[in-house]
Order: C-alpha cells, then structure tokens, then sequence
C-alpha cells in the first residue's frame, strides 16, 4: 500500500500562507530559461530573464517586508515598471504573475479588467472606501491615479495583524499580469483536507515545469504532403 500525505486545501487564496517560493523560482529557470546570478553566499536569489530586460530578486530582508521584487526595464514600446511582493504573498499569487508574464503567447489583443473576476466572485465597493473588498472583508484592491498611470495595490489585513500581505504594482505593469493575480484571488472560503499518494505531492513541481516548459517548444511540423504521379498534359 502506497503511502499517503494528509493535504489541506485553503481559499481564499489571500489566506493560503506564503508557500514554496521553488514554486516560482524553478520553472523561472527551468522552463522559462531564466539565468541566475546571485552568491550561493548570500540568502539572495537574482533570475534575469533571457532577454535580459526583466529580472526578480527574492531578498529575505526582516527590515523590508517586500520580500520579492519584479522589475522590467523601459523599452521603446513600454516604460518600466515593478511589482512588490511581500513576504506571506501566497506563492500561487506570485506564480499566477510569473506564469502570465513568460506565456510565450504574449499579452493579449485587449487589455482585459483586473477587477472583472473579483466583481464575479463577490467582491463589494464599500461607499467611500475607493476599493474593491473581498467577501469576508480581509482583502482590498486599490486602483490609484489616472488611467494608464494608476497604481495597483493588493492588501491582505485583520484586526489581529493589520498586514498579513501587500503586493504593488506601478502604473506601467501590464493589465494582464494584474488580472492574472486578481483572478487568482477570485475563489470562495473554504477548507478541507484530503489523503493524496505521497508520489503526487513529491513530483507536483516537476509536473508544473514540464506544463510550463511545453508552452516555449514550437509547435510539430505538419508533415510534407505526399508527391503523386505528375498529372498529365493534354492537348
């Protein structure tokens, strides 16, 4: 009998803890090809993307509670931006960010609504508040400044820690990051616990790099069409 590993499944996710950061840093190097150059000294993690213009540093820093940092640098076609992750950000939340921003497929045709799914699960806009409000209160969405040059924040808080996360998002971050995040967010509260072979939790990141992986290799090549008999020509 194969042995098994009690797992407990929580959402919302805002309240799922911090996770594996390997969660987000190994497909990062493994399946999106992103190098690392940071000191195996040091308690530092620096992956720089292959084109060189984005790079995310994990700093473990007591004094900074913005444990994970994302940033691109400007191009001709788009200014810089960042993104801040504090340290209990979920890694799934962190994940649903990295996942969007090296999908080979690109950002798509129309910027889609970040609050589009939130509104779907139920989240609320108290009167004036300026925010949306997940259903059991906990988490709030802030939308800052003028279109195309707001500012996102994502901030976790109850009366016993009045931070539990905050991630950040300057004005240039690319709307489908953001909803990639705020769609992870959109789920219910609930908790449960199921018995799983101990092999499904063991290989489970190995399943998300190969995923992950597939989406940069190109697609088969059709094969070449038969050659028949030349057709004949008439006069």
């Amino acid at each position: 009998m194969n042995d098994t590993v009690e797992q407990a499944l929580i959402t919302p996710r805002h309240l799922a803890g911090s996770g594996d950061p390997g969660w987000i840093t190994v497909p990062l190097h493994r399946a999106a090809s992103w190098s690392y150059g940071h000191d195996p000294l040091m308690p530092r993690v620096l992956l720089t993307s292959p084109d060189q213009l984005i790079q995310l540093c994990l700093d473990p820093d007591p004094d900074d509670p913005g444990w994970w940092t994302i940033r691109h640098a400007r191009t001709a076609d788009h200014p810089g931006w960042t993104a801040t992750f504090e340290a209990r950000t979920p890694a799934e939340t962190i994940a649903a960010f990295t996942d969007a921003l090296t999908d080979p497929s690109g950002p798509p045709t129309a910027a889609p609504d970040p609050c589009a799914p939130l509104r779907d699960a139920g989240w609320h806009t108290p009167p004036r508040l300026g925010c949306l409000v997940s259903p059991d209160n906990i988490a709030h969405v802030w939308r800052i400044g003028a279109s195309g040059r707001d500012l996102w924040s994502i901030e976790t808080a109850v009366i016993q820690d009045p931070t539990i996360w905050r991630a950040v998002f300057t004005g240039a971050t690319l709307l489908h990051l953001i909803a990639a995040v705020t769609q992870s967010l959109a789920d219910r509260m609930t908790v449960h616990t199921r018995h799983v072979p101990a092999p499904d939790i063991a290989f489970a990141l190995e399943r998300r790099v190969s995923a992950l992986a597939a989406r940069h290799r190109p697609a088969p090549a059709a094969p070449p069409r038969p050659l028949g008999p030349s057709p004949r020509r008439t006069r």
